[in-house]
């Protein structure tokens, strides 16, 4: 009777932790997100507003934009917050993703040293910045990490007709803070989304090199991981984000939300998704 009651009681606490972790993975979402939304700081400003709305708590995993959608595509994460528009389109259509839905932009920008040694403040546009950059090889430090910002460098160099390479142009395989941080110390340019770039200024001798061309837009959108194909994903919890995110509340924090009086992002849940 004593191994009975001992077992019923085994049994009994084994099915009340199975229970409380299901619920708390019923309230548990999980996000892959660039560095720059953690990096600038959005994220610690915008998921307590998220929970106190909804109670849903939010496990960030902030990689690059390859990463992340690659994170989708195995249904390791419930909905992907991220910056590369090609890439995510091909997520959808290749039916991993639900649907493309804009949050916000804002865009990327060219640093370097304070002297600016390739003359960019003067380019014409930045396919003429980036060429001063190869044709005088002053070094140039890449993300190299497959995410959004090292897709659109790459694309910036294609468009320039330049092919990075050589001792100039270095790989760094990190996240825009690690790079920003890197470039500072080797008296390099890089290119940086804006946000992440004022969340760092104070701390960086860098100056905005070149910015302004429409090439340099930067928007960010979010994707609920396909519930066709990974159907026991969080999918209640992802739309109650993107529902949020991209409702009146979430549209105002972001507009709202500054670094030395400066707004890193624009919303922009009201554009067509596309651009």
């Amino acid at each position: 009777m004593l191994f009975k009651g001992i077992l019923i009681k085994l049994l009994f606490f084994a099915l009340s932790f199975t229970v409380l972790a299901d619920f708390d993975r019923a309230r548990t979402l999980r996000l892959a997100t660039t560095t720059s939304t953690e990096n600038s700081g959005l994220l610690d400003d915008l998921l307590p507003r998220f929970k106190a709305a909804t109670g849903y708590e939010v496990h960030v995993i902030a990689v690059g934009t390859g990463k992340a959608l690659r994170m989708g595509r195995d249904g390791d994460v419930d909905v992907v917050l991220v910056h590369a528009p090609a890439a995510e389109q091909r997520f959808v259509e290749e039916g991993y993703g639900e649907q493309r839905l804009p949050v916000m932009f804002n865009d990327f920008v060219l640093v370097g040293p304070d002297e600016d040694p390739a003359g960019l403040t003067t380019a014409q546009d930045v396919s003429d910045a980036l060429g001063r950059i190869a044709a005088g090889q002053y070094t140039f430090v890449s993300r190299g990490d497959d995410s959004g910002t090292n897709k659109k460098e790459l694309s910036l160099w294609k468009h320039a007709g330049v092919v990075p390479g050589g001792s100039w142009y270095r790989e760094a395989g990190q996240g825009m803070g690690k790079v920003l941080q890197m470039a500072d110390e080797m008296h390099a340019y890089t290119l940086t989304d804006r946000g992440t770039w004022l969340a760092y200024r104070d701390k960086s001798r860098l100056m905005v090199s070149y910015q302004g061309d429409e090439a340099l837009f930067n928007p960010y959108a979010i994707i609920e991981v396909s519930a066709t194909r990974y159907p026991d994903l969080n999918h209640e919890a992802a739309r109650a984000l993107i529902g949020w995110i991209r409702g009146s509340e979430g549209q105002e924090a972001i507009a709202a939300f500054r670094k030395s009086g400066e707004q890193l992002f624009t919303p922009s849940a009201a554009i067509v998704a596309g651009r």
